[in-house]
């Protein structure tokens, strides 16, 4: 026989252990799994539809997804204490500033965060990448394969290569911006583009509206050439140089531009005639926003690590063939 004293005792541990696994499902049913999502740049078209099927995943999985813009590195820092207050557990982040990776990590331990990165990859101190799970773009495989494009089509063309050159829009302050465009110069001068007909044309930024500018400055030092070949580290850049040179009076039969992401290729491919605006190498946003979330939530909810590194590739898609690879690819709505 239990005395009654430790009959008492065995009886209030127990009700103890009952009501604090009681207490502990309550709190997981009014408290869902929070997630973040942080991009550079939340006007561009492949950060929103990035943001698109995050909340997709959110939807499918039934957890909350917090989105905020972080154009510079005092705002991503911020974002990060904001996503803290909010219960957030872990989050993915397009950094403004690939050097930002040991400040944001710092306060993300800080917090107890776990961190996905997307798009663009922490550095350290010494140059070297983190050590932090990536999804990005195979860069160069995927600036060469813009190269083999453009030059399959100024062969279907015909053009005299005394008359062409190549205007490349650059953005060298980022690794994967600086891989796709020298995959393409590399790709042309292989091809037989003289390297001293391929001008370099910096932007400040990585929109419409630099290019433009950089490529307008770059128009104006070779008045001479007639035709053009036209690449970027996006479809902004591609964009922005062609229509620099509509302004100067160039048809679409004039220029090849093809462009990289495939997000303002669509209202670009949708008008009634071509322009200069040839092709684009057609990323896939679904594995960058949906699959990076679900990798979030799996860390968090199962405690499973995500790879380290994920590459995903593109497809090069015209006016003519983009709808049909949208549709295989599970892209359109």
């Amino acid at each position: 026989m239990i005395p009654h004293k430790q009959l008492y005792l065995l009886i209030y541990i127990v009700l103890i252990i009952v009501l604090s696994a009681i207490a502990s499902c309550g709190d997981r049913g009014e408290k869902p799994v929070k997630i973040g999502f942080l991009v550079n740049n939340p006007e561009q078209t492949w950060f929103q539809n990035e943001w698109k099927y995050a909340r997709k995943c959110a939807d499918n999985y039934g957890f909350e997804l917090v989105t905020i813009g972080i154009p510079d590195g005092e705002k991503a820092l911020v974002a990060i204490d904001n996503l803290a207050a909010q219960g957030v557990r872990g989050f993915v982040i397009c950094p403004p500033d690939v050097r930002l990776g040991p400040a944001i990590m710092a306060k993300s331990k800080l917090y107890g965060l776990k961190v996905f990165t997307v798009d663009d990859q922490f550095l350290n101190h010494d140059g070297t990448f983190m050590d932090v799970p990536y999804m990005g773009i195979s860069a160069r495989s995927i600036g060469k394969e813009v190269g083999i494009a453009l030059m399959a089509e100024f062969s279907i063309r015909r053009w005299d290569i005394n008359d062409t050159a190549a205007l490349a829009v650059t953005f060298d302050e980022l690794d994967t911006c600086r891989e796709r465009t020298d995959g393409s110069i590399e790709i042309l001068i292989e091809s037989g583009i003289p390297a001293d007909r391929i001008f370099r044309a910096p932007q400040k930024h990585s929109d419409v509206p630099s290019a433009f500018d950089a490529a307008d400055v770059v128009l104006t030092q070779h008045p001479y050439v007639k035709r053009w070949l036209v690449f970027s580290v996006n479809d902004e850049g591609v964009l922005g140089a062609v229509r620099a040179l509509e302004n100067r009076g160039f048809k679409p039969d004039s220029i090849i531009g093809i462009g990289i992401g495939g997000g303002v290729s669509k209202s670009e491919f949708e008008k009634s005639e071509p322009t200069g605006f040839f092709a684009t190498c057609l990323l896939n946003p679904y594995r960058h926003g949906y699959e990076t979330t679900e990798y979030v939530y799996k860390w968090i909810k199962d405690g499973i690590e995500p790879p380290k590194e994920i590459k995903t590739t593109g497809v090069v898609v015209t006016r003519e063939t983009r709808d049909e690879v949208m549709k295989e690819l599970g892209l359109t709505d």
